[in-house]
């Protein structure tokens, strides 16, 4: 694939011509703490990086089944990249990756996938019938036309598969009317797909009809943003694994990034910062002149800070994360592809909801990797929650009622599991605003993105995109221009954003 899905460019920090040189200490080694470093740096300024875990990278987290090149291997991690995240396409192209990028296919992208219906598990292409079936029996009488029920029932489907439990909820009434309204409206006959033209192309009627977005209630603008990026042909990942963005960075930093030193209390002071951190069964200070955190504030929250505005200390308290859980399977072949399933994604329902399939070049080695299943928010904390061998042996049991192959001796070789609401490094998978309408959300960003003093702060919780990489970089870009210009004359810790009305 060509880079031509490349847009714009990010607007990059620019070297002020006798600027100051600074000390940065950096807290974290995820994409936000390794594109700032980098940008610091070539911007004249002295970097070190923190970093908690064993290993650099945040939550971009490629797991290999080997050791070899040809090893098969999972995305625990981010896993695909949507066409307008132009800061996330400009570090692919800048650390020369451009070759590796190829279609990431998602729900609702082949025929042969699966959906979890009442009438049990069906291929995509033969599920409209039972899907309209469903929809009708929870909308009950209606005034809609049969065009406006396909789509009500196609877009149901979509948001079990996506959506959370305690969303899902929510969101029916909404789906139900005030969205059906407004499709009611409008011509779907272009947008229908399928030998039988039983099928709504989602993707494409969103895409299309943006008035829709603006005219529903903040929780249902948000669901429809996500049903474009969910759905989208132009999404991408990057062959060879999402961490050859890390490798790549890290190779081009030059100051010191050391793993293992978990930051356990910050002490932000007039003219530098205080920092406590362990290194193994001790705990010692620093003293920085400058600091850039990108710890997540689900972990920033649980430990001792001094210097902070009380907004910020509210802020860094009460900001919203959601939980993913993720479990692959290292199978001895993959059986999928007998079935017609080349990439792409079923919805298994229960508690493993989305299974992603690997494209033919993710399985060049000895076996196949199946991520037998992708949760989010609640549905992710059900199995997050678990043991890890009985969070295993559910998401057996539960995908091989779908794919009873997984049930036959010695095509199981290895299961590996990641729950981020567990992990406790992140203690979540991103920060949600779903249900909040857009001025919220900017004020939730600028709040999160306002230093204290010489402390900065960087991460998806700090952008306009939270939990995708393209919102780690935006948020580093933001910081790296705010240290450079920093003046202590300023006292960015007192001047807080004007939520507006509420």
């Amino acid at each position: 694939m060509s880079n031509e899905n490349v847009v714009g460019e990010p607007v990059r920090p620019r070297a002020v011509v006798g600027g100051t040189r600074r000390k940065v200490t950096v807290l974290g080694a995820g994409i936000a703490g390794l594109v700032a470093a980098y940008e610091l740096e070539r911007l004249g300024h002295d970097v070190e990086i923190l970093e908690a875990d064993t290993r650099p990278g945040g939550r971009i987290r490629t797991h290999r089944f080997g050791t070899g090149p040809d090893a098969p291997y999972v995305e625990l991690g981010a896993m695909r990249v949507p066409a307008e995240h132009h800061h996330t396409w400009h570090y692919i192209r800048e650390l020369g990756l451009t070759e590796h990028v190829r279609t990431f296919r998602t729900l609702l992208s082949q025929d042969d996938t699966y959906l979890a219906t009442r009438s049990g598990h069906l291929r995509t292409k033969n599920a409209s019938r039972v899907l309209v079936a469903e929809f009708s029996r929870k909308l009950g009488r209606s005034r809609y036309s049969d065009n406006t029920v396909l789509f009500g029932a196609w877009l149901a489907a979509l948001s079990d598969a996506i959506s959370p439990t305690g969303f899902r909820a929510n969101l029916d009434e909404s789906l139900h009317h005030e969205l059906l309204d407004l499709v009611e409206e409008t011509d779907l006959t272009p947008y229908l797909v399928g030998p039988a033209h039983d099928r709504i192309d989602l993707h494409a009627y969103f895409a299309e009809n943006t008035h829709l977005r603006t005219s529903c209630s903040g929780r249902l603008a948000r669901f429809l943003h996500d049903v474009i990026n969910e759905t989208s042909p132009d999404l991408v990942r990057l062959s060879g694994g999402m961490d050859q963005l890390v490798h790549r960075l890290v190779d081009r930093i030059r100051g010191p990034l050391t793993c293992g030193q978990q930051v356990v209390g910050i002490d932000q002071c007039d003219d530098h910062t205080v920092l406590r951190v362990r290194d193994g069964n001790t705990v010692g200070t620093r003293h920085c002149e400058y600091v850039l955190c990108t710890i997540p504030f689900s972990v920033l929250r649980h430990m001792p800070v001094s210097g902070f505005s009380a907004d910020k200390r509210e802020l860094i308290r009460q900001v919203r994360y959601w939980s993913a859980t993720k479990v692959a399977v290292h199978c001895d072949e993959p059986f999928w592809e007998r079935d017609g399933i080349v990439g792409g994604a079923s919805f298994g329902g229960g508690r493993i909801r989305q299974v992603f399939y690997p494209a033919p070049d993710e399985n060049r080695g000895d076996g196949a990797v199946l991520m037998a299943s992708y949760t989010m928010g609640n549905d992710a904390d059900v199995l997050g929650r678990m043991p890890r061998e009985h969070r295993h042996a559910v998401v057996l049991e539960e995908a091989g009622r779908m794919h009873p192959e997984l049930h036959r001796a010695g095509m199981v070789r290895e299961v590996v599991s990641l729950a981020w609401g567990e992990h406790p490094f992140t203690n979540g998978a991103g920060v949600t605003r779903w249900g909040k309408d857009s001025e919220e959300c900017e004020w939730e960003r600028l709040l999160a993105l306002r230093p204290q003093g010489r402390v900065f702060f960087a991460g998806e919780h700090c952008s306009s995109t939270p939990a995708w990489v393209n919102g780690a970089i935006e948020s580093a870009l933001r910081a790296v221009t705010a240290i450079d210009e920093h003046s202590d004359e300023r006292t960015p810790t007192a001047a807080a954003p004007s939520r507006g009305p509420r």
